[in-house]
């Protein structure tokens, strides 16, 4: 198993500075306490929320201040960003870190970014597979001309070559049902969580994610990373007690989420939103523990993400650490 952090979430009540500070404690934590990755979102023009509007920057930093650890990015946001210029940074990255960078890469479930930078969310599916194809084309170091529906450009070539051969790990983000047997076509890496599902039901989806692995010749059976929220504690009453307030705002504030866009084009079928939103919104704290969270003493965390690994089948763990950004830093 690989296992990781994944930062994204500025604590309540904290300065920008501070954010950043707290920020790369939990990173040189992470490096001496033997973890392999630090996961950082893309999160741009929600400064209540997160400041990491630039994470292929903060990335560089942390590979600057580690010897060991990974980093990697859940997840870049490809339509929001042009495809050369992304291309050519994280060659960079991945030559600075001498192949510590794992690119992860999505398009978000919401339009928030989208609509600040005048990109149509609609479109936002397009220009992800789009961007992807072009980075794909520049990590070969050659020079190539594209015409397609979003980027046009002639005899172009990108530098630095890739570090590692052919290119940095890229992985995935996975949500909807229809993503999972399409990045498995692709023969790419993904990550999943349980925000928007239950355990049974990303079981399904995964199950679908290797078998269409497969028909499409690939070797092995795929490659899935969990996101979920985890909180260890010294006994089973404290790791209960004391994260009930940060996870239960998480998860109403995911149901927020999840229902501010709907009926916008691109945000998938109506009905599936609204269904969604209604399961995050009624919620018990004890439904939360079962389905969507590993919390536990050191032993009940070795059982609880035995579980989900036997369940799931999934080779990576990403920790959210505190996502509702309500728990001191102790």
């Amino acid at each position: 198993m690989d296992f990781g952090i994944f930062l994204e979430q500025t604590r309540r009540g904290t300065s920008q500075a501070e954010a950043f500070r707290e920020m790369f404690e939990q990173v040189d934590a992470a490096e001496a306490w033997g973890l392999d990755i630090v996961w950082l979102a893309e999160m741009m023009v929600n400064p209540a929320r997160s400041v990491l509007s630039a994470p292929l920057l903060v990335a560089s930093w942390i590979v600057a201040r580690t010897k060991r650890l990974r980093v990697g990015t859940a997840v870049q946001l490809l339509p929001l960003n042009h495809p050369l210029r992304v291309a050519g940074e994280v060659t960079t990255l991945d030559h600075l870190s001498q192949g510590r960078f794992d690119f992860g890469i999505g398009r978000s479930g919401g339009p928030r970014a989208y609509d600040a930078l005048g990109v149509p969310y609609a479109e936002s599916q397009e220009r992800f597979f789009e961007a992807l194809e072009i980075i794909l084309a520049a990590w070969k170091g050659e020079r190539f001309s594209y015409e397609g529906k979003f980027y046009r450009f002639t005899d172009a070539a990108v530098a630095p070559r890739p570090y590692r051969a052919p290119h940095p790990p890229l992985r995935m983000a996975a949500t909807t049902a229809e993503t999972f047997p399409r990045v498995a076509k692709m023969g790419l890496p993904i990550f999943v969580g349980l925000r928007g599902m239950s355990v049974p039901e990303l079981a399904g989806h995964l199950r679908v994610y290797r078998e269409a692995w497969r028909d499409a010749g690939h070797a092995g059976g795929g490659d899935a990373c969990l996101r979920i929220p985890v909180f260890a504690a010294p006994t089973e009453k404290a790791a209960m007690d004391e994260p009930r307030e940060t996870i239960t705002y998480y998860f109403q504030r995911q149901a927020d989420l999840t229902r501010a866009p709907i009926g916008r084009a691109g945000t998938g079928p109506v009905e599936r939103r609204v269904a969604q939103a209604q399961r995050l919104s009624s919620l018990s704290y004890d439904e939360i523990l079962t389905t969507k969270v590993a919390f536990g003493t050191g032993p009940g965390l070795i059982d609880r993400l035995t579980q989900l690994k036997e369940e799931l089948g999934v080779s990576g763990i990403a920790a959210e650490l505190n996502p509702g950004g309500l728990l001191s830093p102790e």
